[in-house]
């Protein structure tokens, strides 16, 4: 049926929708199909300019102990997430990650990001609710998800379709730098504003939360912390959620959601476990 109504459609109906076939990808984990428009070198550069921005912009800890654990967590789960991919025979997805890990002074700000490439910011106003290492590894673990599952590539597609038109990345760029900034910005969640659109739907926050754990698992960290976390996190929320909480799901389907899929990150921690 579908070669009968592509046959009779106009051309340029044909052809978008091939370019979104070829676009599609499957998402390490869960296989899922993700529509990815963007070609990555792309955004890894845009990437590097915004966090520069950023960190230019913002005051980075001066806590040397609390920077050394973003950092080793951080890399520890990251090493995880290549590991992953090479186990399971994708190796090509490992490539083009330069991960870096900064600890941004605003005790107002509970969040945290990691943007293509792995360039990733941890803002101090989380640290409360991590508590620990375990818990920042709840964080982490989803945060570098995103970035594994290619989230916010699929964001930016959406968004190029949706807002400017479906032009190609590097156009939207020259012709319309602010649009193109301000889109960026709301498919990966960077900075602390209240009025940045929502980066992520509800099924890209329960991708990452299931894709975190097994992340966090692997590189040694107990999952069984994930339920405590976002319990702290929800107790706190007050009438305006933190910006860590702004698309995720209702706390009681969440807690269902990380219960189910804790056997099977439980099952990798016993195996990343020292002997």
């Amino acid at each position: 049926m579908m070669g009968s109504i592509l046959r009779g459609s106009r051309p340029w109906i044909a052809a978008v929708l091939g370019i979104v076939l070829l676009a599609c990808t499957q998402v390490p984990i869960t296989g899922r199909e993700s529509l990815q428009l963007v070609p990555n070198n792309q955004l890894m550069s845009l990437a590097v300019q915004q966090y520069d921005q950023t960190l230019k912009n913002s005051k980075l800890s001066t806590d040397a102990e609390k920077s050394a654990m973003v950092k080793n967590v951080g890399m520890r789960i990251a090493a995880a997430a290549e590991n992953y991919l090479r186990e399971v025979g994708q190796p090509d997805k490992a490539e083009g990650f330069e991960w870096e890990f900064n600890l941004i002074e605003d005790d107002k700000t509970a969040n945290a990001w990691v943007l293509p490439g792995g360039k990733a910011a941890v803002y101090t106003g989380i640290l409360k609710h991590t508590q620990d290492e375990n818990g920042l590894a709840v964080v982490m673990g989803h945060e570098v998800a995103h970035a594994l599952a290619n989230h916010g590539n699929e964001r930016m597609s959406q968004g190029l379709l949706a807002q400017l038109g479906g032009v190609a990345l590097a156009v939207a760029v020259s012709q319309k730098p602010a649009q193109t900034q301000q889109l960026f910005m709301s498919a990966y969640g960077v900075g602390a504003s209240v009025g940045l659109l929502l980066p992520y739907s509800r099924l890209h926050e329960s991708e990452a939360d299931h894709i975190g754990l097994i992340l966090m698992a692997k590189a040694g960290y107990d999952p069984r912390a994930a339920v405590p976390f976002w319990q702290r996190m929800n107790e706190e929320k007050g009438s305006r959620p933190p910006e860590f909480l702004s698309t995720h799901p209702e706390p009681e389907t969440r807690m269902a959601k990380i219960e189910e899929h804790l056997p099977e990150a439980l099952a990798y921690y016993e195996r990343a476990k020292p002997k």
